[in-house]
């Protein structure tokens, strides 16, 4: 599958995907729990399709997950490497990759990692090269996800049924939003 030039991506230029992690490749905990072991993680429908569609499309794809789980000691460094180990091999085996996973482990208010700010983005630029947020998508299901790609200037498509928030496209589903962004469905 490659990229169509009249997709949105491609009228967009698009060759970066920032993606939450939390809601949109996964299902969320209750609201004041956290994913703390690989076992409480479960991708949701379509999402390693639509993770192996934006790949497949030769767009760049990073996970950026707000995780304060850690900094209130609900888990580890180490828990949190456990179940991105899942994540990356559950992606994998439906052939979808990732080219990095970046997370803030942070209280709020007191990093300028922690989405809505955009350490997370910044720093991907900077470890990773080559990345133009002009030329790059935020797909996220919070408000704080749209925010900091804003922030940037990047192009924004929230996962959820409906949004107030200000954004480029609403999609139920993170396989529909990729199929939309590639301009395949």
């Amino acid at each position: 599958m490659t990229l169509l030039p009249a997709s949105p991506a491609g009228r967009w230029g698009i060759s970066t995907v920032f993606l939450d992690r939390d809601g949109t490749l996964n299902a969320k905990a209750p609201e004041g729990e956290y994913i703390t072991r690989p076992s409480d993680f479960e991708f949701l429908p379509g999402a390693r399709r639509g993770v192996r569609a934006l790949t497949d499309a030769g767009l760049r794809v990073i996970v950026i997950s707000n995780q304060r789980g850690i900094a209130l000691g609900r888990m580890t460094e180490a828990d949190l490497d456990a179940i991105h180990s899942r994540m990356l091999t559950g992606l994998r085996a439906a052939g979808a990759e990732l080219e990095a996973v970046y997370h803030c482990p942070h209280e709020v208010d007191v990093c300028d990692c922690r989405k809505p700010r955009t350490g997370m983005l910044k720093r991907a630029r900077q470890e990773l090269g080559g990345i133009d947020f002009g030329r790059s998508v935020v797909i996220g299901d919070s408000p704080s996800d749209m925010q900091a790609g804003r922030a940037l200037g990047c192009r924004l498509v929230m996962i959820t049924e409906e949004s107030t928030e200000v954004v480029d496209r609403v999609e139920p589903s993170l396989s529909r939003a990729a199929s939309w962004l590639i301009g395949a469905g």
